[in-house]
């Protein structure tokens, strides 16, 4: 699973798809396809027949916040949604948190405490057996500076498919 903060105004809020339709999810999309997990590089509305391989891809909070920062309440009321979207995926091993906004709405969903610093490549395991990663959110604000390249986008999403097999395996 990748974990977002919330539907970008003018991409998911309006296409119906996180990370459709934005420059984030340009980077994002490109990615997910290098890596195995998109049939296409690029996904632009519902229909332009973009499907994923064994990735569902989710927001921490589900309405497009001002400024894109969510207030505290927007993120309480928003996180049972998370939490039934996950109750829905059994299979799930691995949740890739883009941004810290992300890593600590999992450790809230998992009442990690004390909660793992977050930062780009880092790992925690739950005790429900997921494996959270953390990754730099496809922001433009990080792209465009080089806070996040494409080759570090492409290593957290292989070592969660790494992460994902060895858990599965071991099941």
């Amino acid at each position: 699973m990748v974990l977002g903060l919330a539907p970008a105004a003018h991409g998911a809020n309006r296409t119906g798809r996180f990370f459709t339709g934005d420059r984030s999810g340009d980077f994002l999309f490109a990615a997910l396809h290098r890596t195995g997990y998109a049939n296409q590089p690029t996904s632009r509305s519902r229909g332009d027949g973009l499907c994923l391989r064994e990735l569902w891809i989710s927001a921490a909070v589900r309405c497009a916040p001002p400024n894109n920062k969510p207030t505290p309440a927007e993120r309480d009321r928003c996180l049972p949604y998370a939490d039934r979207e996950l109750a829905l995926l059994p299979a799930a091993r691995v949740i890739i948190c883009l941004g810290a906004f992300a890593w600590d709405a999992a450790l809230r969903l998992y009442g990690i405490r004390p909660k793992p610093k977050f930062a780009h490549g880092a790992e925690h395991a739950t005790s429900s057996g997921l494996t959270l990663v953390g990754c730099y959110h496809p922001s433009q604000q990080n792209t465009f500076t080089g806070v996040l390249t494409p080759p570090m986008l492409d290593a957290v999403l292989l070592r969660a498919s790494d992460l994902a097999e060895e858990m599965s395996s071991s099941a």
